[in-house]
């Protein structure tokens, strides 16, 4: 475990990465819009690099560039997971008709993401590659099961989901 004494190693290794933490910021606002999407990133790229066993001294600038990147993209793809399963998949009524009313349809959304998590195996992923998209004929080769397998775990999740999310409106 890392200890935070003065000279020990891993105020050492801090000393080494605190000075790249103005410009991952500025790299990581240049990709992400919210500020607490950024400063999560580069405390992350900061934690993994600390936590790093092998880091090379010498090329601690591009590591970080590489993590903070990486994390950047993450959140980037969980946004658009969210913005794909919200408005695609008719989780947001088209009766909204206030502000109320789409703020209540976005958190059954957002909700309805989180229990697709809760689902295991091919349910989850055939879930997952409907919600970007991907029709039930690609995310079955994708997976390498049959189509019939893809069209089965896709019922199945759905009907799971609709299970919970029945069952969350009677307890709530």
């Amino acid at each position: 475990m890392l200890s935070s004494t003065e000279g020990s190693p891993a105020a050492e290794r801090w000393e080494l990465l605190l000075p790249h933490r103005e410009r991952l910021y500025r790299l990581a606002r240049l990709r992400l819009t919210g500020h607490q999407d950024v400063e999560d990133c580069v405390q992350e790229a900061l934690l993994r690099a600390a936590a790093y066993r092998d880091l090379d001294e010498e090329r601690v600038g591009p590591f970080l560039t590489s993590i903070t990147l990486r994390l950047c993209v993450d959140v980037y793809r969980r946004r658009e997971r969210t913005r794909k399963l919200l408005h695609q998949h008719s989780f947001v009524p088209e009766t909204a008709s206030g502000p109320e009313e789409a703020a209540c349809a976005a958190a059954e959304g957002a909700w309805m993401l989180q229990q697709v998590q809760r689902l295991e195996g091919q349910e989850r992923e055939v879930i997952l590659a409907r919600i970007e998209g991907t029709s039930t004929r690609e995310a079955a080769g994708r997976l390498g099961i049959s189509i019939k397998a893809a069209e089965g775990a896709f019922t199945r999740a759905r009907a799971r989901l609709r299970r919970w999310h029945g069952a969350s409106l009677t307890s709530g």
